[in-house]
């Protein structure tokens, strides 16, 4: 990974530097986004659907982060779960988001985009129970 992919955190000093690299941010806004209430599950591509199906659980799953010149700009894909307000959910999932990085990194987030790629549906027991 070259040095350009890595984000510097805080001032060198005399016992050296701290760099994160983006995968460490995709994976702490997976966690904040999958602890609000309301989320469902993240959209992940079929890299990741094919990892979770052999048991490698990817906490990244459904998370991009561009890191640009004016800063750090993250890009969440989720499903929320039928009945919650999908506004409501997208600010808590901002606002989590936001918070865990500052409180782990001291990065500060430009962006928080949430795209909502689905809802949903819980499906009743009986009903299924029938269709099998």
């Amino acid at each position: 990974m070259t040095d350009a992919n890595l984000l510097h955190v805080g001032e060198p000093s005399q016992l050296g530097k701290v760099e994160i690299a983006p995968d460490v941010l995709e994976v702490i806004a997976g966690i904040a986004t999958t602890e609000v209430k309301g989320v469902s599950s993240m959209r992940g591509n079929f890299a990741s659907g094919v990892a979770e199906k052999l048991g490698k659980k990817t906490h990244g799953k459904g998370i991009k982060v561009d890191l640009t010149d004016d800063g750090v700009i993250i890009d969440v894909y989720t499903v929320i779960d039928y009945g919650f307000s999908i506004p409501k959910v997208a600010e808590n999932i901002q606002v989590n988001i936001r918070q865990t990085i500052e409180n782990m990194t001291a990065i500060t987030v430009k962006e928080i985009n949430i795209h909502i790629v689905g809802v949903h549906m819980e499906q009743n027991p009986e009903i299924q129970d029938y269709e099998e």
